[in-house]
């Protein structure tokens, strides 16, 4: 059956219509910036990589593309690997836009350092 004569046509907007958005990321970046952050954290060993394979329970061959910048995590494995590393926590939150939380994040562990190196001084002029 085709669709009768007056149906309206509707015009696909075409894609240089849409506002260009700041600070876009490309997948080759995102996948870049992972890897950076994965080998800052865990090294280049191939125990890195089983160490990654045990923290996010994802398939070896998909965590050495993720070191190696061919292939980057799905949502589930980097939520994973956000709760394990604070290189990969980092790194997305700069491609996020997001450094204020990351000098949250660090005044915070600043902090709890300090006051441990505090009660160690008290410790031991004690």
């Amino acid at each position: 059956m085709s669709p009768p004569k007056k149906d309206r046509k509707i015009q696909p907007i075409p894609v240089n219509s849409y506002p260009p958005k700041v600070n876009e990321i490309g997948s080759a970046e995102f996948t870049r910036t992972i890897a950076q952050a994965l080998h800052k954290e865990f090294g280049d060993t191939h125990a890195a990589v089983k160490t990654v394979v045990a923290l996010t329970r994802a398939n070896e061959r998909a965590v050495k593309n993720w070191f190696s910048a061919k292939n980057g995590p799905t949502g589930r494995h980097l939520v994973d690997l956000v709760r394990t590393s604070d290189e990969v926590l980092e790194a997305v939150l700069r491609m996020s836009g997001r450094s204020d939380l990351i000098v949250a994040k660090k005044l915070g562990e600043s902090k709890r350092t300090l006051l441990k190196m505090l009660r160690l001084i008290g410790e031991l002029q004690s």
